[in-house]
């Protein structure tokens, strides 16, 4: 299955089971034999898949190095880029060459922002292993990494050349990352469609997983696709993360797992809106329902006026507000600018 992702800079995204084998013979079509690469990848996914990478990289006559960092978010930060930097230097990496990311959004995250930056701008191939970057992370050009001050507060719109999702991958996904990934295809459903949010609630989403991948990108491609630099549409993405990257860094990045924040943040969201009359009666329950259902919490400890005060310097602020994206109900969800203080009067919902 192949669907096209018209941003200005178009590409292909192809869902195919076996295609990380055929790495090369994809490359091949956008790069030149004799072509570098940096194959970006962490300590869990490279022993897994990094020598078969760099196996059919090399059958089809490109020159490629891997650059291995430690798995988790915590090496999301500016140390790590710079030790990339010196991979791509070491491997002679020129604008004529590419760099690959394989692994979860962690990792193209961050080879995004490096691709991003080094010589002002390489191409660079998207092959996501987890279900969170399978569903979301890998599609849409957002690059980012962490820094003290708050999550992907330094980044770059940088779209890939080319997305390889390969679901034999979560066979090796441990239960707990499957269920991250999860919170994601739930906000899909929550932001713009009732059917994928029943689907995600009644029925076992593993039955059709390469369907249910297109679904969630589907919905993905058409944001990004309509607001490529995140100035509408494309917010409604981020219900959710307004607590949830509040919540991310309080906890301490690593800590609370991105998918986990996110459904809490949802959770909180709907409340606030249902206290304030905007959403409908019984959403924030049914999404909580929907997120027990996969083992991700839904709510959280942590006082609300320390969340208040960090989500205020998130990303997604904008002057003295931030836009908030509420729900309607399930599958209909809007813009709702606030400030400091509408915040705070939203959120004693929560308290």
């Amino acid at each position: 299955m192949e669907l096209t992702v018209h941003t200005s800079t178009p590409y292909k995204i192809v869902i195919e089971r076996g295609c990380l084998s055929r790495t090369g013979e994809f490359a091949a079509e956008l790069f030149p034999a004799g072509t570098h690469a940096v194959v970006v990848t962490d300590t869990n996914i490279a022993p897994l898949y990094a020598s078969k990478i760099s196996e059919s990289l090399k059958q089809a006559g490109f020159k490629p190095k891997v650059f291995k960092f430690e798995a988790g978010e915590k090496s999301k930060c500016m140390p790590t880029i710079e030790n990339m930097y010196g991979a791509f230097a070491r491997a002679g990496i020129t604008r004529s060459d590419f760099i690959v990311a394989l692994g979860g959004g962690v990792t193209g995250d961050m080879a995004g922002f490096a691709a991003a930056t080094w010589l002002r701008g390489v191409k660079f191939i998207q092959i996501p292993t987890s279900l969170l970057a399978q569903i979301d992370s890998s599609i849409g050009g957002k690059t980012a990494i962490d820094i003290s001050a708050g999550k992907n507060l330094v980044g770059a719109f940088h779209q890939p050349a080319l997305v390889l999702i390969d679901a034999n991958t979560l066979a090796t996904l441990p239960k707990y990352f499957f269920a991250d990934g999860m919170g994601e295809a739930i906000k899909h459903g929550c932001i713009k469609s009732r059917s994928l949010f029943d689907r995600i609630k009644n029925t076992d989403i593993r039955s059709d997983i390469d369907g249910f991948i297109a679904e969630n990108l589907k919905i993905k491609r058409a944001a990004v696709e309509k607001d490529e630099f995140d100035h509408g549409e494309r917010m409604l993405l981020n219900f959710g993360h307004t607590f949830g990257h509040a919540l991310e860094k309080l906890h301490g990045y690593g800590v609370l797992s991105h998918g986990r924040a996110v459904g809490i943040g949802m959770v909180m969201m709907a409340k606030c809106g249902e206290k304030a009359g905007l959403t409908k009666a019984g959403t924030s329950d049914e999404i909580a329902q929907v997120l027990s259902k996969y083992g991700l919490p839904t709510s959280d400890s942590t006082d609300i006026d320390k969340i208040v005060g960090t989500a205020m310097l998130d990303k997604k602020a904008r002057g003295s507000a931030i836009n908030l994206v509420m729900l309607k109900q399930i599958g209909e969800s809007f813009l709702y600018p606030a400030d400091r203080n509408k915040l705070a009067e939203l959120t004693e919902a929560l308290k």
